[in-house]
């Protein structure tokens, strides 16, 4: 015997979302939906990712990264799916990928992720990140050798006599 059960969550006016419209656009959409999760302000946000308001501000400014909503006050609203995104980006940030960059890797992680993108759209998105991927181990070697040179720095200053 299949049982269905309904559950209906009614709006809260609180919360908008953002939808494809620029962040001009004041129309406001459907709050973030239960498979999204509890939504958080760009505070809590900031403390889970270990990053600076003002970088979780640019970042929406220059598109790389929309909060899922906002509050009727205006205030960001992310969910847990906009902080693994967040977290991508993050580890990005060191490697030295530019904001371009970032944005390209971003779409096609997106991409892939989506079970609607044609066949086409999905094999370009995985061509460029595994362009991307072998990028970042060229960067992330570079930094091995940084790392190396500088623990020789220190070394050799701490063999000095102060």
């Amino acid at each position: 015997m299949r049982v269905e059960i309904s559950v209906r969550r009614e709006r809260d006016p609180t919360v908008t979302t953002n939808s494809s419209t620029s962040s001009s656009d004041t129309a406001a959409s459907t709050p973030p939906t239960p498979a999204q999760g509890a939504v958080m302000h760009i505070g809590e946000v900031a403390a889970r990712t270990e990053l600076s308001l003002r970088s979780l501000r640019h970042w929406e400014e220059v598109g790389l990264l929309k909060p899922s909503g906002r509050t009727d006050g205006g205030f960001r609203l992310y969910t847990a799916a906009d902080v693994e995104k967040i977290l991508v980006i993050r580890r990005m940030k060191p490697l030295g990928f530019t904001l371009d960059e970032m944005k390209a890797a971003m779409t096609d992680i997106e991409t892939l992720a989506d079970a609607g993108a044609d066949a086409a759209a999905r094999d370009s998105a995985r061509a460029r990140l595994s362009a991307t991927q072998q990028d970042a181990v060229v960067r992330r070697q570079k930094l091995v050798v940084q790392l190396a040179m500088a623990d020789e720095f220190l070394d050799l200053i701490s063999d000095r006599p102060v």
